[in-house]
Formats: C-alpha cells, structure tokens, sequence
C-alpha cells in the first residue's frame, strides 16, 4: 500500500547535520521543480521578507519563518519523519514504532510537500515554511506547478497497490490520481459524531484519527488492497468505518471514518 499524508505547519528545525542534497531525495524526477520553488522561496524571503511574510500567511511576530527561508540551501537537515510534528505526526508517534513497523512506514508513507513536491520519511530535509496553497510571486499556484511533475512520479510509487489517501484538501490539490491509480485510491475522511447524532468535521479529531489509525496498520503489518478490506483494518482498530458509494471508473474511492471522541 502507499499511504499519503499531508506535511504539518509546524516542523522541529534540526540542530545540526548536512546541508540540503536535493539529489539525495526520493523521487529524482522531481529535482528540477524543487530546484525552481527552492530557489524561489529563497529569494523572495532573502530579498523581499515583507512580501515574502504575507506570501506565506505570518505574522510580524513570526518573521523568523522568513529568515529560516532565506537560509534554506545552508540549513541543517534532518529526516523528514523528524521535522514534520503536528496531530497527525503526535499520534502517529514514529520514534516509539517497533523495527518491523517503522520498516513498513519508510516503505508505504510518503509525504506530499509544497517545497519537495514528494518526500520519504527518511529524506533529509531542513524545516521550512511554504504551504500548499501558497502563491510565489514568481511562480504562481504551487498546484500548478507540481501537477505534471507529481503525476509521474506518484504514478510510479503508487505500483499496483492500494493507495490511502490521508493528505488535507490543499495538499490533494497538489496531486489528483486519475485513471488507473484512481480507481484503487481511497480518501478518508473522518467525521465526528455528535452527542444530537449528527456527524461534522472536526480538524483536531480528522489528524488525530488519522495519525492513530495509520500507526495501528503499522503495527499490525495491515496490507489491505481493496476498500472493504481497509474498512476491515479501521474496524480492527476500533473505529466505525463506512465505505462511500462506489465511484464512476477514474474516481477515488471514499471510505468515513466514524469517531466520537479521542
């Protein structure tokens, strides 16, 4: 299975370690477009920060994230599964894993980025600051800018498997499965129950959710390859799972997630 997940806005920036090696990144086609956002958000932040602030949705307060920017190419890196933190990351809680399960999270989770397009787990990368419906100024839409190169990419790492799509509504804009893919890609959406029975989507129960039902497939070595069965692994760990009516050839499927409480 491939496991999709979005990055967080906050990261845990690495003390020290190497700097960025973007051709030591999973998924080397990919190289070209994350020189040219690299590059980019580099020298927005390095020449215009004021622009570059309101660019990115910070505050005076924040202007750190900036400078952080502007310091990208000689940042200290780390591995992606470190530098992201966030709910989803909290509960997904890596570094407590078994070897066996963190075997399997370096194999199916890939993490869609704003800055990197795709990355691994393992990929070093420094903490940045670009979300995935920011505009660069001399780029435009970031949606447009890795759509064709994530198209291929991701096509290639999602193989015959089931892909799970974890990843918020701004970093699935960044890569739509079609075809083939799609049709064995699921989305799952988690809704909370309300006491009135009512079910809403609640942002801190959706990553939560997700991070612990992503962690217990880890642990159980859960490989499921269809819809039912991944409504099977969600029922295993505890949850209500229901898969949504069955899509037109070239959808992803839906499977919600029925929680009502942490």
């Amino acid at each position: 299975m491939l496991v999709l997940l979005p990055p967080s806005e906050g990261k845990s920036p690495a003390r020290r370690g190497a700097a960025l090696d973007l051709e030591g990144l999973s998924f080397p086609g990919l190289t070209a477009t994350r020189e040219r956002v690299l590059d980019a958000l580099v020298d927005l932040a390095r020449t215009r920060p004021d622009r570059a602030r309101e660019v990115l949705g910070l505050s005076e307060r924040q202007m750190d994230e900036v400078v952080r920017d502007a310091g990208l190419l000689t940042e200290p890196t780390a591995p992606a599964g470190r530098v992201y933190t966030g709910v989803v990351y909290e509960s997904l809680d890596l570094a407590s894993l078994d070897a066996a399960a963190k075997r399997r999270a370096t194999r199916s989770i890939v993490v869609q980025s704003a800055l990197f397009g795709a990355v691994r787990l393992t990929d070093r990368i420094p903490a940045y600051r670009l979300s995935g419906d920011s505009v660069i100024p001399s780029l435009g839409s970031l949606a447009a800018v890795w759509r064709d190169p994530l198209a291929t990419a991701m096509t290639e790492a999602a193989g015959r498997g089931l892909v799970i799509d974890l990843r918020s509504g701004v970093y699935a804009n960044l890569w739509k499965p079609t075809g083939a893919v799609a049709d064995r890609t699921v989305a799952v959406r988690v809704l909370q129950e309300m006491p009135d029975g009512s079910r809403k989507v609640v942002s801190h129960f959706n990553k939560a959710t997700k991070g612990r039902l992503l962690r217990q497939w880890l642990v159980d070595g859960a490989d499921p390859r269809s819809l039912d069965e991944l409504a099977d692994a969600c029922e295993k760990a505890g949850v209500v799972a229901e898969p949504g009516p069955r899509p037109k050839p070239g959808r992803p499927m839906t499977l919600d997630v029925v929680v009502s409480d942490l």
